[in-house]
């Protein structure tokens, strides 16, 4: 497998005569892709002066590593910087496709280089997607230096790889492409196809599609210029009709991408299922992570139900847990069924309001000190201390509590945060604490 992940740079060198030939009906991110390191624009974090990538290919001593990041940030571009720098065979395995038969082969080919005197770099794409034997099978030959193992994913490495795998080879988190680094892009797309210019606006939304994805938006600009035949200009009426339903219909994170986030708590705030599933529908096809979605409706039903039908939260969470397991568009359905829970769930914000005003206080507050009877006792100096003395047991205690008992610190005994709605499971819970505190006043006043 040949990802077409691409890292780009501002005036590019000429290409060394040993660059490989690329057919000119290639993709454009293929034909635009660096060949040498000066070449390569963004990840500055990773390859500026004295930065780790940059010292290891000065150095011509590449050790294993894990490149973590985003699609179309330039993975593959530098794993085949990597192998050109040591002049090493460079062998590519997609974990989508291949078995431990395939790593087997990759051993047998790196053998034979190494008595040729060549070096071998074996790249796996989405290397997460390799289960624990296949990763396994690297080990020994990463351990004698048989080949230079590189991997890429797009998950973290520390929940996706082998402790094992993970503990010899280095992790380098690539970063999406800045909107400046794309423009670049733009201009050297533009300049390689003779291109019209693009408008202001147009430029802006055709950045803002492509997220950071140098690949994205190259596929996207290819099939742009295309389309639009003989223009003056591409504006953004060009931009829509090559694009179409592909096109975000807000920018990223843009006051309208808000809005629409707003609109659907406020719908799930109201009790109006049909607007919110409206919203999420808006918010899915404009071109929002459906992982976004899933976490700011865990979010709602913490906030905005609560603990008047505790079911929620737990709905919320196991709709986000489906959506991990399907992914688009069958998990969308489990996101769908959520927002349409919560909007007709009873609804209250009391832990909401408690909790930012606990927040508050602490904050504000003095560190008042914790009660002589709540300390903690393991000791017979803290004993002596009267650490624990005077503590009441509650499961010794008529009905399971400790009636006139006092849990807050001096100053604030009698302080009053929570407060149940009296909806839904709340209500019953407002009866609960009710009972409690009538039995703490009968103790009170019976000393």
């Amino acid at each position: 497998m040949d990802a077409q992940d691409s890292l780009f740079a501002d005036e590019p060198p000429p290409r060394p005569a040993a660059a490989p030939a690329v057919e000119p009906g290639a993709p454009l991110a293929e034909r635009l892709r660096p060949h040498t390191l000066a070449e390569v624009i963004g990840q500055q974090h990773l390859l500026g002066p004295g930065r780790p990538l940059r010292v290891a290919f000065e150095s011509g001593r590449i050790p294993s590593m894990i490149l973590w990041g985003p699609p179309g940030v330039g993975k593959t571009t530098l794993a085949r910087l990597v192998a050109g720098s040591v002049d090493a065979q460079f062998l590519v395995l997609s974990a989508v496709l291949a078995g431990v038969k395939d790593i087997r082969d990759a051993v047998e080919l790196a053998k034979d280089a190494r008595r040729r005197g060549q070096a071998t770099v074996v790249f796996v794409d989405e290397v997460h997607r390799f289960n624990k034997a296949q990763q396994d099978a690297f080990l020994p030959h990463v351990e004698s230096g048989l080949f230079t193992f590189i991997g890429a994913t797009t998950e973290n490495p520390s929940f996706e790889v082998n402790s094992a795998l993970l503990s010899r080879a280095t992790v380098h988190v690539l970063k999406s492409l800045a909107d400046e680094d794309l423009g670049v892009l733009l201009d050297r797309a533009r300049a390689l196809l003779g291109a019209p210019p693009l408008t202001d606006s147009a430029r802006t939304r055709l950045v803002a599609h492509a997220d950071g994805d140098a690949r994205r938006l190259l596929n996207a600009y290819d099939n742009l210029v295309a389309i639009a035949g003989d223009v003056p200009e591409l504006d953004e009426a060009v931009l829509e009709r090559a694009l179409g339903e592909l096109l975000r219909r807000y920018d990223k994170g843009g006051d309208q991408f808000f809005d629409t986030i707003s609109a659907l708590h406020k719908s799930v705030r109201g009790s109006d299922p049909d607007a919110a599933m409206y919203w999420l529908a808006r918010l899915l096809d404009g071109g929002a992570d459906p992982r976004y979605a899933a976490r700011r409706i865990v979010r709602m039903a913490a906030e905005d139900i609560g603990l008047a039908d505790p079911r929620a939260l737990r709905l919320a969470l196991d709709a986000a847990e489906v959506y991990e397991r399907l992914g688009s568009p069958e998990g969308e359905l489990a996101l769908a069924e959520a927002v349409v829970y919560l909007a007709i769930a009873p609804k209250s914000n009391a832990v909401y309001k408690a909790w930012n005003e606990v927040r508050a206080l602490v904050r504000s507050d003095v560190s008042r000190p914790v009660p002589d009877h709540l300390r903690n006792a393991p000791t017979q100096l803290m004993k002596s201390l009267g650490h624990g003395a005077g503590y009441r047991y509650a499961h010794d205690e008529p009905g399971g509590y400790a009636a006139g008992e006092r849990y807050l610190p001096e100053g604030l005994v009698g302080r009053r945060f929570y407060a149940p709605a009296a909806r839904g499971l709340e209500a019953r819970i407002a009866e609960r604490l009710a009972e409690l505190r009538a039995l703490d006043d009968a103790a009170t006043t019976s000393g």
